[in-house]
């Protein structure tokens, strides 16, 4: 069974674009959809320091600085930048997206992420594994379908115990209405109800989704201060 999100529109909308991929109930994309198809590669593409900068900028120093930076090349994600932690940060973009997502192909969208090692392990092939089909110019129920028959190859990992990940950056662009949210950490679990870990309730703190293509749950965490150590304004809540 498939859930909504219980809360502001704006977090509606941030976690379709962001929860990376979930499966959200369809929204038909009319003629009005301003991003209707892949734009041309460099669009999504940046200028390799400023990726790192940015990738790092997903979690605090303590943690980014000794992270492996991963950037978008033209076949996929490539490691800049050796680790020591078992960190991993790196930009995500668009297509991480739930397919019926009016963003899917927005260029724009720039979503700085840093996971932990059990997520990085676990976690991060399924985002490597999108992107790589997505540059090699399959459709999105292309995509889909290879997603799933990488899982059922075991070609694609299950979920680790304690996946997580961070997304504290100010420099983050989310969507075109909500543009960088509010930071937040994310927790990943096996498939399950979200409303059972109490997200989603009156006055909960905890935001959740079924990620079915995934085979995960996605729970988002608001906190209050951004990667630099900052205040997030509480209208950004």
């Amino acid at each position: 069974m498939q859930r909504k999100i219980c809360g502001t529109s704006a977090l509606t909308h941030f976690v379709l674009v962001v929860a990376l991929g979930a499966a959200w109930p369809a929204r038909a994309q009319d003629a009005k959809t301003p991003y209707p198809n892949m734009a041309p590669l460099d669009q999504y593409l940046m200028e390799r320091d400023a990726e790192i900068a940015l990738a790092r900028s997903a979690a605090v120093e303590s943690i980014s600085r000794d992270a492996e930076v991963m950037i978008l090349g033209r076949h996929g994600y490539e490691t800049a930048v050796k680790g020591k932690n078992g960190f991993v940060c790196i930009v995500e973009r668009s297509w991480t997206a739930g397919v019926d997502d009016p963003d899917f192909w927005n260029p724009k969208l720039r979503g700085a992420i840093c996971f932990n090692p059990a997520a990085a392990r676990t976690y991060l092939p399924l985002t490597i594994k999108k992107t790589e089909l997505i540059l090699s110019g399959r459709s999105k129920t292309q995509m889909v379908e290879a997603i799933k028959i990488a899982f059922d190859k075991r070609e694609l990992p299950p979920l680790e115990s304690g996946a997580m990940c961070y997304m504290l950056s100010k420099q983050s662009y989310l969507s075109d209405r909500d543009g960088r949210w509010h930071p937040h950490v994310m927790i990943f679990t096996p498939l399950t109800d979200p409303e059972a870990w109490g997200a989603n309730l009156p006055g909960s703190p905890v935001f959740g989704a079924e990620d079915t293509p995934g085979r995960l749950t996605v729970f988002l965490i608001p906190v209050g201060k951004w990667s630099d150590g900052t205040d997030a304004p509480s209208d950004d809540h």
